[in-house]
């Protein structure tokens, strides 16, 4: 899909440049640095990157590695916002320990797939790009397994992010118990390789 030079208007550019700007020192200050791990801040990254270079490729990993958690996302904030549990993967959002304003940047969540969408449009989408997110979220995800905190862990700094990408399952509280640990890492592995023989491109 060829288009005119300039796709992406340079507002949206500075826009989605001044926001990261804001947000990455306060999740340094907040999470430390393994909090970036997550696919989510690492989408927001490469979203940033893709905007300025105006790569279809970039914007493309971003769109088939976190539209769909990011619904899921968004989903989970509302039921929590009813009163009620889901997955809590936005529980976080409702803990008075962190600021309102930390908490409040996290809802890039909820624009950041409507943006992906735009940029589509805009830019094309690029085939390579479930081969290259599978690949870079591989990476991910053998990082965040050797060397961050599993779920249960007791760290000095309780906003010091576990069970990052959920590598332990959905709780926190204490990794799954469904099958040995080493085994779900390598099959979340595999789902996310196989993943691309199942999905249309």
């Amino acid at each position: 899909m060829k288009m005119s030079s300039c796709k992406i208007p340079l507002a949206a550019k500075v826009a989605v440049t001044v926001f990261l700007a804001i947000l990455v020192p306060v999740y340094l200050h907040t999470y430390g640095p393994t909090n970036f791990l997550w696919f989510c801040d690492a989408a927001l990254i490469l979203t940033t990157a893709g905007i300025w270079l105006e790569s279809s490729l970039l914007i493309s990993m971003c769109a088939v590695g976190i539209l769909l958690p990011q619904c899921l996302w968004l989903a989970d904030f509302g039921i929590n916002l009813l009163g009620f549990h889901f997955l809590n993967l936005t529980s976080y959002m409702f803990n008075p320990h962190l600021p309102l304003f930390t908490r409040g940047l996290s809802l890039f969540h909820g624009w950041l797939p409507l943006l992906l969408v735009w940029l589509l449009f805009r830019l094309g989408y690029d085939k390579r790009a479930l081969f290259a997110w599978t690949v870079m979220a591989m990476g991910l995800v053998c990082i965040c397994y050797f060397f961050t905190p599993p779920a249960g862990a007791r760290l000095a700094n309780p906003n010091i992010p576990i069970n990052l990408n959920y590598l332990y399952g959905f709780n926190d509280q204490q990794p799954q118990h469904w099958v040995n640990q080493n085994i779900y890492v390598v099959l979340w592995l595999g789902v996310l390789w196989f993943r691309r023989h199942f999905v249309v491109e």
